[in-house]
């Protein structure tokens, strides 16, 4: 109980910040989402470089070819890497990875940077940092393993929390796996479920070393501002650095912000100039290719039909691009367009509850049902979130049906025997079109935790290419085919019925997971 009262001065909204859309959509296609790139870099790549993958097992085996396969950087950025045999299985191909490259002729050029959440990664005897100690003993010069720990979490509170509560006051939460120059994107973490039957979503982006290079800066400034994990399982800040729970927390925060948005506006210039160069280029080598024929085409890259653009969150250093994009995504989405949501845990801010019943777009919500939720079984009170969900979805259906808005916005239940569900992310369909032009994949949940709390990453993907679109609709609908439509009847379930009690907490605590 005195856990929680030391939550509450942390219970209290704050003010929110409304900030005007950079630009209204413009109308045409896919380039009607170039206003992104007033913000962040955009990123013009060929769709065959993206590659939409659909199982955990998928997932993993691909983690393990690429590991194997890397000859410059590997960099790996989760909320925790597991215990069990599937995670060994991954150091031990670092391990071999990073030996191949200590026999290779002169220096070893492979480096491998992990960035992990201090509190998750540290729970237990066993944990994160204790399955990577060894890889930091056997090449300390090639390998940094990296653990942010929340600015928030500091003084009388963090004493006092117990472990797994202090979790709920700011996480890691970005999940980036990169090896040379193919990334992937996705919400899963590096731990057994999530490479056997804990559903996610997962892209490739093959040979893309702008946005490699993009993402590598972005956990490598995050990583300057974490606890460096040291071999004998200590921590220590880079020498000069700003501590996050001793130091000042004003002076920290502005100095990660500082590092951060210096990534995110270097790779913005340097992409605009490469665009601006690119651009001449193509006017003036156009009237030379047609005199040329077929054969002077033959090395040049092929045009870019599909544009990359991340979209970051950090609300504790004051960086909020991610629920920009968003909240401008769902205000201009015109009517009859399609917008296919899901998340696994249903706890959308007040911001973006007011979009989806106030906006003209229709709305197909998946969410996770109890059965499939991460914390179903749970011990203590962790064991009472499900139904904590169960009592959000069915306020939210409520003022769904308030607003005679059912057929316009639609709850559907993620429901699989013997699977959990953790997909998150968005897919756009624009009026009159059977397939989306516009997906939203990376960490976000679109709730409370991931706007206000969490380092949050994901991106957006605009593609004007047919086949990467049905990709991305088979993606969606296969996620989709797994669900039920919610109807008042789903709430008469036995299944559905929430504790007194639980109605109670639930206000005060939603805000936490």
């Amino acid at each position: 109980r005195s856990s929680w009262l030391l939550l509450a001065p942390l219970l209290s909204s704050p003010v929110p910040v409304i900030t005007a859309p950079p630009c209204s959509l413009c109308p045409e296609g896919a380039h009607r989402f170039q206003w992104i790139r007033n913000l962040v870099p955009e990123f013009g790549i060929s769709s065959s470089h993206v590659k939409v993958l659909s199982s955990p097992a998928e997932f993993y085996e691909l983690l393990k070819v690429q590991i194997k396969t890397a000859k410059q950087r590997v960099v790996m950025a989760s909320l925790y890497l597991g215990t069990g045999l599937l995670e060994q299985e991954l150091v031990d191909c670092l391990e071999e990875t990073l030996e191949k490259s200590l026999q290779a002729e002169g220096s070893p050029s492979l480096r491998v940077s992990i960035l992990l959440d201090y509190t998750r990664g540290s729970r237990g005897r066993k944990n994160s940092r204790t399955m990577l100690i060894p890889l930091l003993q056997r090449f300390p010069e090639q390998v940094r393993v990296s653990l942010f720990h929340t600015p928030n979490l500091r003084g009388l509170l963090r004493l006092l929390i117990p472990e797994r509560f202090n979790e709920t006051i700011g996480l890691q939460h970005i999940k980036v796996y990169l090896f040379d120059d193919n990334v992937i994107l996705s919400g899963a973490n590096l731990s057994d479920l999530y490479f056997t039957n804990r559903q996610d979503r997962y892209v490739l982006l093959q040979d893309s070393p702008e946005i490699a290079d993009f993402f590598t800066e972005l956990v490598d400034a995050i990583g300057d501002v974490s606890l460096q994990l040291q071999r004998d399982d200590t921590v220590q800040m880079l020498e000069g650095m700003e501590h996050p729970y001793q130091g000042d927390k004003v002076a920290y925060c502005e100095i990660a912000n500082r590092r951060v948005m210096e990534v995110i506006n270097s790779a913005r210039t340097r992409q605009e100039l490469l665009h601006t160069k690119t651009f001449h280029s193509s006017q003036q080598g156009s009237s030379l290719l047609s005199q040329q024929g077929s054969q002077a085409s033959g090395g040049l890259k092929p045009e870019p039909d599909t544009w990359i653009y991340p979209l970051i969150q950090m609300k504790p250093f004051g960086i909020q691009i991610d629920e920009l994009v968003t909240e401008t995504l769902l205000t201009e989405a015109e009517r009859d367009a399609r917008i296919y949501l899901t998340t696994g845990y249903f706890n959308l801010t007040q911001a973006y509850m007011d979009l989806i019943l106030g906006t003209r777009a229709e709305y197909r919500i998946l969410l996770a049902s109890p059965e499939v939720n991460g914390f179903f079984g749970a011990k203590g009170v962790a064991g009472a979130i499900p139904a904590a969900y169960v009592y959000i979805e069915r306020q939210f259906y409520s003022e769904v049906c308030c607003l005679h808005q059912q057929e316009r916005v639609q709850l559907q239940e993620y429901s699989r025997a013997g699977w959990t569900f953790h997909a998150k992310g968005l897919w756009l369909y624009l009026a009159g079109s059977d397939l989306p032009c516009l997906t939203l994949i990376g960490s976000p949940n679109f709730g409370y935790r991931s706007v206000h709390r969490d380092l949050e990453a994901q991106v957006a993907i605009v593609t004007e290419n047919k086949a990467l679109q049905q990709q991305l609709h088979q993606e969606q609908e296969q996620l989709y085919l797994c669900s039920g439509v919610v109807s008042s009847s789903t709430f008469e379930q036995p299944n559905r019925y929430v504790k007194l009690w639980v109605k109670l907490v639930t206000p005060l605590i939603k805000n936490f997971f």
